[in-house]
């Protein structure tokens, strides 16, 4: 499928990746919304969990983006047949990564989480999540196989539909399962891990018949299912790897960040787990768009249209930013007013807190923008290793500053926060040089 240069094509392919790349992140915040109902300690408990389970969905989806970048580059060449086999490809290593995560859960976690929580509540709370978010992994990574490979051709609009049927069905069954309603047993956070696995089952369902009975992929030729091609896996790997260490990093940066928090006390962590909800919130728009330049970048470099890749980032940029702060401007500044309704709480305190780290997450959100479509458009052209190895210098420097502020200065919850700045400000700048070189247009990928 060939690409076209305008604003009327990227709203075309990211509206619906928009909330279909961000979908574990409307899961997580779906189930903060009700946990914050139940108790204070399930609310920071999930804020945790919630972000560890991020960064396992983050590995399996970062493979997926290997696979989309290399199916849009032979759909921009016309090569529908190889496309196609990419695909199985992809699926292939996604399942086994499935099981592999699976075990790791089940049996690892219960000794990995022991490094990093203090507060027994939490650490038990955290295990009966995923006591049944684990069985999630493998519809979860067989579903971001197919949404990859429907974004590498561009024809996004069945991932709206199914991301509407994911967060449909595990809304109704997070309110059935950890409240009790509906002759359903009360089971709390573990109801909430219950019912956002059951929900990816019946989303992985209705997309697969989708993709069964739709027409428009016979020149792909899926019917036939291709015999394993290592080459092609090997491929497929070498280009998501470093995109999975990318979203590691990052995430995991994120990670060590609550459980920093997590030391301060059990108040900032529920103060930094609602600016957690807000931030996850905020970036939906731009994870949307930065997997839609991917595949823009990629179509376009397989059409041998380099000079279109800067104007794409560029327009991708702008039509970003210009949709993100329709939303973060009244959430950030009138929170009072938007969020505190939306919880139903009675307790105001908690957004008094958090009201400073809000106006803290405007300059972030500003400069993630910015970096976040940048840093993907960069992925889109195959210089993946080159962006692994910006990224880690950043979370290595702010990693490093964090932690010491935090442990040895002291500093308050808000100056914390803060600190996010120096990571994204450094990643534009190494990003901004790289692509103003020549190397990525010499990649084959």
């Amino acid at each position: 499928m060939k690409l076209n240069l305008t604003y009327r094509q990227i709203l075309a392919i990211s509206a619906p990746i928009i909330i279909g790349s961000a979908a574990q992140n409307i899961i997580t915040l779906s189930d903060s919304v009700f946990l914050y109902h139940v108790s204070a300690s399930d609310f920071a408990a999930i804020g945790f969990v919630g972000v560890f389970y991020l960064i396992i969905m983050a590995i399996g989806y970062g493979f997926s983006r290997g696979g989309q970048i290399l199916v849009a580059r032979r759909s921009g060449e016309g090569d529908y047949k190889r496309a196609g086999a990419t695909f199985y490809s992809m699926l292939y290593f996604e399942a086994i990564l499935a099981l592999v995560f699976f075990l790791f859960i089940v049996f690892g976690c219960p000794y990995f989480f022991k490094l990093f929580v203090d507060t027994e509540v939490i650490y038990q709370k955290s295990l009966e999540y995923l006591k049944y978010r684990a069985y999630g992994i493998f519809p979860a990574f067989i579903g971001v196989s197919l949404i990859a490979f429907y974004t590498g051709i561009a024809r996004t609009r069945i991932i709206l539909y199914d991301t509407a049927v994911l967060i449909a069905v595990n809304i109704i069954l997070n309110y059935g399962l950890i409240y009790g309603h509906w002759g359903l047993p009360e089971m709390g956070i573990a109801g909430a891990g219950l019912a956002s696995t059951l929900a990816e089952v019946v989303a992985l369902i209705v997309f697969s018949i989708y993709m069964f009975f739709d027409r428009a992929l016979r020149p792909f030729r899926l019917l036939r299912i291709p015999k394993i091609d290592v080459a092609l896996i090997r491929s497929n790997f070498r280009i998501a790897s470093p995109i999975v260490a990318q979203a590691v990093v990052g995430l995991g940066s994120w990670f060590f960040f609550f459980a920093i928090i997590e030391n301060m006390g059990e108040r900032e962590l529920a103060i930094s787990n609602l600016g957690r909800v807000v931030y996850l919130v905020l970036s939906i728009p731009c994870w949307g768009y930065s997997v839609g330049v991917n595949t823009l970048v990629s179509n376009f470099i397989g059409q041998d249209q380099v000079d279109n890749v800067w104007p794409a980032i560029k327009k991708t940029m702008i039509i970003c930013s210009a949709s993100t702060f329709i939303l973060a401007i009244p959430i950030l500044l009138f929170p009072q007013y938007i969020l505190y309704p939306f919880l139903g709480s009675n307790d105001m305190s908690l957004f008094v807190d958090a009201q400073p780290i809000f106006y803290v997450l405007f300059v972030i959100l500003t400069l993630f923008y910015i970096g976040g479509i940048y840093f993907n458009g960069m992925a889109g052209t195959g210089a993946t290793l080159a962006g692994l190895q910006i990224q880690a210098i950043c979370v290595i420097f702010y990693v490093i500053l964090i932690y010491v502020l935090v442990n040895y200065v002291k500093v308050d919850l808000v100056t914390a926060w803060s600190i996010e700045v120096f990571y994204w400000i450094p990643l534009i700048y190494l990003v901004h040089r790289y692509m103003k070189g020549e190397k990525w247009k010499l990649l084959q990928v």
